[in-house]
């Protein structure tokens, strides 16, 4: 078992979220392992988008699980002594009969797994994907959603707090990640009470769970933002959450892109600044 908390005490040289060709990833496995070692890295986990019972382009297929392990295990020794890596999967949660705590993935024997949301159920029951880009997202809330933001909304934090309570993870990803789509489909929606009564149950959970929750730089670059958003972190702080910073990254040249400018931030927070 990885002492995730031993580990994110001790240095900032990890991420343990990273995609490649066995999902959505835009480069190899050894491409992106070689560039953290050259960077520095002491730690690197591999976590591509978990196979689901739906379509969806981004997200490996059960069939190349084997090949995926056999690849990190190749590049693994070939990095031995210079970084070591992780065979870790980022799972989504499709409800209590498929995501972490579902047998297909607790026996698989992962190093570790990331839990996350990334789909949830339209008013008519299928699962539709309510991550990636807005352009998709906007077109997605008028063909599935009859453009009812709210419910969707409402549908992404009763999903993650389904998965929270399900556990069978190591790291939450990504928890608000709703929010940049959600605002930028009606502007402000963050700041209204209704939504921030369900942050605030949801932190609520998340603080009694004892789960490492990850800081997620990826969208930092292009839209200016972390997910969890930056304005509850001093909350998860003060709570003694453990935070780990990961760069989600898709490309070799982007493992460690907007980390410190998160590493700034904490460093401030935990000194009161």
């Amino acid at each position: 078992m990885i002492d995730f908390k031993q580990i994110i005490s001790s240095t900032h040289r990890y991420n343990f979220h990273s995609h490649t060709q066995f999902c959505d990833g835009r480069d190899t496995l050894e491409a992106i392992a070689t560039a953290a070692a050259d960077a520095g890295f002491l730690h690197l986990g591999f976590t591509p988008h978990s196979p689901i019972p739906v379509e969806s382009p981004c997200n490996m297929t059960a069939e190349s699980v084997a090949e995926y392990r056999t690849e990190l295990q190749r590049v693994g020794q070939k990095l031995a002594g210079r970084c070591r890596l992780y065979c870790g999967m980022e799972i989504d949660y499709l409800g209590s009969q498929w995501g972490p705590a579902t047998p297909y993935f607790t026996d698989m024997g992962l190093d570790y797994s990331i839990g996350s949301v990334h789909f949830i159920p339209a008013q008519g029951g299928e699962y539709v994907d309510i991550d990636g880009r807005f352009e998709h997202f906007r077109q997605r809330m008028d063909e599935h959603f009859h453009r009812d933001i709210r419910y969707v909304v409402e549908a992404y934090y009763a999903q993650s707090q389904q998965m929270l309570s399900d556990g069978g993870f190591d790291i939450l990803g990504h928890f608000d990640k709703i929010g940049h789509n959600a605002s930028l489909y009606r502007p402000g929606i963050e700041d209204e009470g209704w939504y921030q009564d369900l942050i605030d149950h949801y932190i609520k959970q998340i603080e009694a769970s004892g789960v490492v929750v990850e800081i997620n730089t990826k969208a930092y670059g292009e839209h200016g933002r972390f997910f969890p958003h930056t304005r509850y972190w001093a909350r998860l702080v003060e709570a003694g959450v453990p935070l780990m910073v990961n760069s989600d990254a898709h490309y070799a040249d982007r493992v460690e892109a907007s980390r410190q400018q998160a590493f700034d931030i904490l460093n401030k927070i935990k000194h009161g600044e």
